[in-house]
């Protein structure tokens, strides 16, 4: 399922480039009609009258729509005079695919298929060299068009190489459904061939190097949108599975050593990361520290305590995660640090009192978080031999049970784990036999467990 919402993110960011087809022609209208203006070829072109009738008809016609109209006069002109007219190919691609879009005979669809590609090919022959629609801009064209009207190529290998191509001479400039197609195919190629993991990785890195470069560009018109696309991006790779940690390794181990004074670059890295959870990477911590060196925050402070926990440092580990609780700006975040300090004191230090400390100051940052309840009713669960009386201690499974109900209230996420310990756990109620034998337990009475514990509970 999460594969398939990502896709669906990245599917639905079409609506904000939708308007590529239509951009070359936007960008040309200054005083007069830049699709009817002749452009300059690398071969001088012979325009006969029949061939301006001909672009002047298609013209007309695509422009309403009329593609119908449009195809007989555009067949024409594309034949006789292909270096006449860059209308030739910006109206030419409209007229081709929809003439695809109505073709049923396979044979047929092929032949104007190829038709589009070869018009590509044209296009770069005639206008090639056209300064706002270079030939880079065109392949980025042909990789999108062969890309969506391609039949019987899976991994649409000529549609990723163009669209590289196009994007590694244009860079920021690249149009933005050329950087998403791309790296949509990419991820197609991993998923067919697992040797393309690391190409995958590169090809991302490459892609969102650029969208943040986009992003900060604040005088660009696309910065907004690069910054709505980049999430899918990030999360497509997140749900590949190419991005193991040994993978990622590899690929940043030197680039984070060149950049370790590079803060801009360190957080991405620090970031990116934490989110497909490869803290225990030697990189990471390298990236970490060298962060929280040149600019504190929470993001390279906790980065820094999952490596110190990772070393066996739990004690600088929890300073960090402190540290990380008091620069972060989010509750959210200052409960998981908060509550990851509970989890080392209760797993790595065995001291249940500071470990139910920290759950407890997690749940001022986040209330209805049920995990901190489980954990402080496990450790009540686990403290029945501090009591000497057997009986007694059975107590514990009242002030325990207590708390995963609390869990189950507050977070319904925590409802199974909860009611798996509930019914775990209620199995070792004082029976009847010990409650007869103990007159300070009466069912539905309040009782005090004493310890370290130190809460009252009900007896049932």
């Amino acid at each position: 399922m999460k594969t398939r919402h990502v896709v669906v993110l990245l599917l639905s960011f079409v609506m904000f480039t939708n308007c590529f087809a239509q951009k070359e022609n936007k960008k040309n209208k200054e005083g007069k009609n830049a699709e009817t203006e002749a452009v300059s070829a690398p071969e001088t072109p012979v325009v006969t009258e029949d061939c301006l009738v001909n672009i002047s008809l298609f013209n007309e016609s695509a422009k309403n729509k009329q593609y119908a109209d449009a195809l007989g006069p555009w067949n024409k002109a594309y034949a006789e005079c292909p270096g006449a007219n860059k209308a030739i190919y910006s109206r030419g691609r409209e007229i081709l695919q929809w003439e695809l879009s109505t073709i049923k005979d396979p044979a047929v669809y092929k032949k104007e298929f190829d038709k589009l590609m070869g018009m590509y090919d044209n296009r770069i022959k005639y206008f090639g060299d056209d300064p706002k629609y270079p030939t880079p801009w065109i392949l980025g064209l042909k990789g999108l068009d062969y890309a969506v009207y391609v039949k019987g190529d899976d991994l649409k290998k000529p549609a990723y190489e163009w669209l590289e191509q196009s994007i590694d001479a244009l860079k920021e400039n690249s149009e933005l459904e050329v950087l998403r197609v791309f790296i949509v195919l990419s991820n197609e190629m991993f998923k067919a061939n697992p040797d393309h993991a690391e190409k995958f990785v590169a090809d991302y890195m490459k892609v969102n190097n650029i969208l943040e470069a986009m992003i900060a560009d604040s005088t660009s018109r696309y910065s907004q949108y690069a910054a709505q696309l980049k999430p899918s991006i990030d999360a497509l790779l997140v749900s590949s599975g190419a991005a193991d940690c040994g993978t990622l390794d590899n690929l940043f181990k030197e680039k984070v050593k060149n950049n370790i004074n590079n803060a801009d670059f360190l957080t991405n890295i620090v970031t990116f990361y934490k989110r497909i959870d490869c803290t225990s990477s030697d990189v990471y911590f390298t990236a970490a520290v060298g962060l929280y060196k040149l600019q504190p925050s929470a993001e390279s402070a906790s980065g820094c305590a999952a490596m110190s926990y990772k070393k066996g440092d739990n004690e600088k580990a929890i300073d960090f995660y402190n540290e990380a609780t008091k620069l972060a700006k989010d509750n959210e975040s200052k409960a998981e640090y908060q509550f990851t300090i509970a989890q080392i004191y209760y797993k790595e230090l065995n001291n249940y009192s500071k470990a139910r400390e920290y759950a407890r100051n997690s749940l001022e940052f986040k209330p209805n978080n049920g995990k901190p309840y489980l954990l402080i009713g496990t450790m009540y669960a686990k403290s029945k031999n501090m009591f000497s009386d057997d009986i007694l201690s059975k107590a514990v499974y009242w002030v325990a049970v207590d708390k995963f109900i609390k869990a189950r209230q507050v977070d319904p996420s925590c409802a199974d784990d909860a009611n798996e310990l509930i019914s775990t756990y209620t199995k070792y109620f004082p029976s009847n036999d010990d409650m007869f034998f103990k007159p300070e337990f009466q069912k539905g009475k309040s009782y005090f467990v004493g310890g370290w514990i130190g809460e009252s509970t009900t007896c049932r």
